[in-house]
């Protein structure tokens, strides 16, 4: 996912290698690299989305959004961003999406 905002061009967006499976307990770290930092700001966004159900955005780079257990952080800056699922359950299953707006206006949720 890696829409544009305005006529300043279009930032691509690489996910790491994908995770197919981990043991409970277990820290996960996902990763993102953007590539551009100018204009991007704190916008860069993570979805969680299970299997049969929509996408459900959980973490801003600075704002876990309602819902959004403890046990997940975010962190990053530039142009290379990650999420931490520390001591991971079998509910955290799911395809997870970083999105990235440029030049997003900063009230952007």
């Amino acid at each position: 996912l890696s829409p544009a905002w305005g006529s300043n061009g279009q930032i691509t967006v690489t996910q790491g290698p994908p995770l197919k499976s981990t043991c409970p307990g277990d820290t996960v770290t996902l990763s993102c690299k953007t590539s551009t930092s100018s204009g991007l700001g704190s916008h860069l966004y993570w979805y969680q989305q299970k299997d049969g159900e929509g996408k459900l955005l959980i973490y801003g780079i600075n704002n876990r959004f309602s819902g959004t257990p403890e046990q997940f952080s975010s962190s990053g800056s530039g142009t290379d961003f990650s999420v931490t699922i520390s001591g991971v359950q079998a509910e955290d299953a799911a395809t997870y999406y970083c999105l990235a707006l440029y030049g997003a206006p900063d009230n952007t949720q």
